[in-house]
């Protein structure tokens, strides 16, 4: 899934008409308000995001993104019908991945994203998973915390990596036990109490990351 955020509804129908033609899903938001509001919901495959925006713009917005552990690895290319060169360095000095300007070919902007989700999609195949103190090599399916390896089993593992891999949103037990145990595991909820209990433990003082919802399940966050 994309996001686009653009107030001038022309350019975000034709950014939008142009992803849907090339096979992306798309959600489109004309502020950054109503972006904040569906990332509590759902994170993104990336960000399209305009800099002239009413309220805040798209650097404050990007900033905003590069500070919440949840959302600051979700890739944004910056658009704008500036082009001096000093809101192209400010885009990217504040963490944008690209910038093209307005006005744009839709051959060009398509391929700018393709070849932002190849970029990504790279690192998450080569490097390290990393929260906090708590660094995760899949390759090796090796954990470290303070720098020093742990010993996980396989679910507890699995667990990690997910909490890991949806930093802030809550997750229902429900949802772990299926991602962690498949969907036709027949046992109970409590099944995942323990296996958060026993995380929490062999992270040490780091355990407190792993925050419970009430009547819910769980959370990763600092």
């Amino acid at each position: 899934m994309i996001y686009i955020v653009e107030d001038d509804i022309n350019i975000r129908e034709l950014e939008t008409y142009a992803l849907n033609n090339s096979g992306y899903g798309v959600m489109s938001f004309s502020d950054g308000k109503e972006l904040f509001e569906q990332l509590e919901e759902q994170l993104p495959s990336l960000i399209i995001l305009d800099i002239m925006l009413p309220g805040d713009d798209g650097l404050e917005i990007l900033k905003k993104l590069r500070k919440d552990p949840k959302s600051r690895m979700i890739p944004v290319i910056m658009v704008t019908a500036k082009t001096s060169e000093i809101d192209a360095v400010k885009g990217l000095d504040a963490g944008a991945d690209d910038y093209i300007t307005k006005p744009f070919g839709v051959m060009e902007f398509i391929s700018r994203i393709k070849a932002v989700l190849r970029r990504y999609d790279k690192f998450k195949e080569d490097d390290l998973l990393v929260f906090e103190e708590i660094i995760i090599d899949d390759k090796k399916r090796e954990v470290k915390v303070d720098g020093k390896v742990g010993e996980f089993t396989f679910k507890e593992y699995e667990l990690l990596k997910y909490l890991i891999n949806n930093i802030g949103i809550v997750l229902s037990r429900n949802k772990m036990m299926d991602y962690v145990w498949g969907a036709d595991y027949a046992g109970e909820s409590r099944t995942v109490d323990m296996h958060i209990k026993a995380l929490r433990q062999k992270l040490g003082i780091h355990g407190y990351y792993i925050k419970t919802v009430r009547n819910v399940g769980y959370k990763m966050e600092v």
